[in-house]
C-alpha cells in the first residue's frame, strides 16, 4: 500500500499526478453508488457508523502494527479530531439528514460546490491570491456539472431545508480540507487518514444508537458488499488519494471533485440503469478541460520572467 501511494504522491503536470486525480475521483464517484446498495437493508448513519469505524481501525493497524508508525503526540491529537470532526463526522452526517429532504439526482452537484468553498476559505485563511484561471476552471467546470445534471433536475421535487442542509455539508467538507492543508504534519498520510476516518465514527456512533430503530436493518449480501467496496476502495485508498492532491495545493486539489458528479451520472448509468443524454457528454467535455486549466502553470506568465 505503502508504494502505491509513493508512486502517486503529488508531483504536478505529469502522468502520476493525473492517474493519481482520475483515480480519486471515480473511486469517490462510487460511494453514492455503493451507498445505494448498502441502504436497501440498513440505516443510513448506521451504515456509515459502520464504515468509518472499520476503515478506520484497519487504517491504523496497518500503519502502527505492520508500518511502526509513531502516534500523535500533544497538539496532534486536537488537529486529527478537528480534521476528523469537519471532513467525516460533519460533512458525512449532515449530508444523510439531507437526503431525507433532497432527491439523490440533486445531490450530484453538491460536490460540485466544495471548489467554490475550498477557493474562496484557501484565500482567506492562507492569504492566497486565486488566480483568474482558477476562477475559469471553477466557473467552467460548475457549468459542466450543471448541464451535465440538468436532465436529473427535471420535474425533481426539493425543499428549502434539504438545499441548506445540502449546502452547509459541503462547507464543512471545504473546512475540513482547508484545515488540513493548513497544518504542518508530522505523522504518516496513513495514520493521520486512520485517525481522522475513527474520529468520525465515534462521533457519528451516538447518533446512529439514538436514532436508531429496532428491526429496521437486515445485514444482506448487499451491505456487506457494499461496506466492503466503501472500506477499502472509498475510505482507504480514495482519501489517502485525496490527502495527497490537497498537500499539493487545495484549489487545485478541489477540481478533481468536478469529475465525480460526472463519474457519479456514468456509474449511474451502468449500475442503476439511469439515462445518458447528450447533456451528459457536453457536461463531461467541459469539466474536463476545467480540469486541464486549473492544472496548468500559467505558461505565459513563467515564460515572461525568463
Amino acid at each position: 500500500m505503502g508504494s502505491f501511494f509513493y508512486y502517486c504522491r503529488p508531483v504536478k503536470n505529469n502522468i502520476p499526478y493525473l492517474l493519481t486525480g482520475l483515480t480519486f475521483s471515480v473511486l469517490w464517484a462510487s460511494a453514492s453508488i455503493a451507498g445505494k446498495f448498502g441502504l436497501k437493508s440498513v440505516e443510513p448513519l448506521l451504515f456509515f457508523t459502520i464504515r468509518f469505524l472499520i476503515a478506520g481501525g484497519l487504517l491504523l493497524v496497518y500503519a502502527h502494527a505492520f508500518k511502526k508508525q509513531r502516534l500523535p503526540q500533544g497538539k496532534e491529537w486536537q488537529h486529527l479530531t478537528i480534521f476528523g470532526a469537519f471532513n467525516t463526522a460533519l460533512y458525512l452526517g449532515i449530508f444523510i439528514i439531507a437526503l431525507q429532504f433532497i432527491t439523490a439526482g440533486i445531490t450530484t452537484l453538491a460536490i460540485a460546490l466544495n471548489p467554490l468553498f475550498i477557493s474562496l476559505l484557501s484565500s482567506l485563511v492562507n492569504k492566497r491570491k486565486v488566480q483568474w484561471m482558477e476562477w475559469g476552471s471553477i466557473t467552467l467546470g460548475l457549468s459542466g456539472v450543471l448541464l451535465a445534471a440538468f436532465p436529473l433536475l427535471q420535474l425533481k421535487s426539493i425543499s428549502i431545508v434539504g438545499l441548506l442542509l445540502l449546502g452547509l455539508s459541503m462547507i464543512t467538507y471545504s473546512i475540513g480540507a482547508v484545515y488540513y492543508a493548513g497544518q504542518k504534519w508530522s505523522l504518516n498520510r496513513i495514520s493521520i487518514n486512520g485517525w481522522q476516518v475513527l474520529f468520525g465514527g465515534l462521533m457519528t456512533a451516538p447518533f446512529a444508537l439514538l436514532m436508531h430503530q429496532p428491526g429496521s436493518n437486515q445485514f444482506h449480501s448487499s451491505f456487506w458488499l457494499s461496506l466492503l467496496w466503501l472500506v477499502v476502495p472509498v475510505s482507504i485508498i480514495a482519501v489517502n488519494l485525496w490527502l495527497i492532491l490537497l498537500k499539493a495545493d487545495a484549489v487545485k486539489a478541489s477540481i478533481w471533485l468536478y469529475l465525480c458528479p460526472i463519474f457519479g451520472i456514468m456509474l449511474s448509468a451502468l449500475l442503476l440503469g439511469e439515462p445518458l443524454t447528450g447533456y451528459t457528454w457536453v457536461g463531461t467535455a467541459l469539466v474536463l478541460s476545467a480540469v486541464f486549466i486549473g492544472q496548468q502553470k500559467y505558461q505565459p506568465a513563467r515564460q515572461a520572467k525568463v
